[in-house]
């Protein structure tokens, strides 16, 4: 029995796309079942990349064989889905599900930014496109594309965006790395605000090379210098010539 039809009759009767991690974890339910002979026991602990490489296989397999279907990894799941010239006919059968609204420009400029230059602050997306993207951003939270993923190290400390799993979703992609190139996008040099520094230098939170340190105290029990007495006009007549 070939580790590539195990995984074939898996993602066939799925119900939802799986990832190589869940595949695995069915293999090692599998083989500890009480009734699982030698045969089944043998796919136990299989690593990822050998699961990955049968996946790719036989996906090479149902491509070449020209099928209505062909296995597909879109944002690091693996599903069969029918090929896109048969769509008249499914619409047929299943209907037409409303979608939401199609992204306009704005909002497809704003995330091909998120995605290029993640994790990006709302300010340096801004900085990019010269214009407020408030209403943009909101719009896909909303829609999942996009969530937020943590905080800047800056004055202020602004939320940092990235991409989603639905952004990979909705254009297809399997990861990250398939996006097409845009050096160009990620050469535009964004300025980022300095990071936050407390007034106790002990206590600062930038690194101690960015920081200048804070001048000694005097000691306690130093005496403080006499003042010096204003030369008087009998000292002054008193000078030598040229020395006044």
């Amino acid at each position: 029995m070939e580790l590539k039809f195990i995984l074939e009759s898996l993602l066939f009767s799925a119900q939802k796309p799986l990832n190589v991690g869940e595949l695995r974890a069915l293999l090692n339910t599998a083989a500890d079942a009480e009734e699982a002979g030698a045969d089944v026991k043998a796919f136990k602990k299989m690593k990822e990349e050998d699961l990955t490489a049968a996946l790719e296989a036989l996906a090479r397999e149902h491509e070449a064989a020209g099928r209505s279907y062909r296995l597909a990894c879109v944002a690091g799941a693996w599903q069969f889905v029918t090929q896109p010239e048969y769509a008249p006919w499914l619409r047929a059968l299943v209907g037409v599900k409303a979608r939401p609204p199609r992204l306009s420009q704005a909002a497809l400029e704003t995330l091909a930014i998120i995605a290029y230059r993640q994790p990006v602050t709302r300010a340096e997306v801004e900085q990019v496109r010269g214009v407020n993207v408030d209403g943009t951003m909101q719009t896909l939270l909303e829609r999942g594309l996009v969530e937020q993923s943590g905080r800047a190290e800056v004055v202020g400390r602004p939320a940092l965006y990235s991409s989603t799993p639905a952004f990979l979703e909705y254009f297809g992609l399997r990861t990250l790395a398939e996006l097409p190139a845009a050096d160009e996008l990620r050469r535009i040099v964004v300025e980022k605000p300095p990071a936050p520094v407390t007034a106790d230098f002990g206590l600062a939170t930038a690194p101690p090379e960015q920081l200048t340190p804070a001048p000694a105290a005097p000691a306690a029990d130093a005496t403080p210098a006499p003042a010096q007495e204003p030369a008087t006009a009998e000292a002054e007549a008193e000078a030598p010539d040229g020395k006044q």
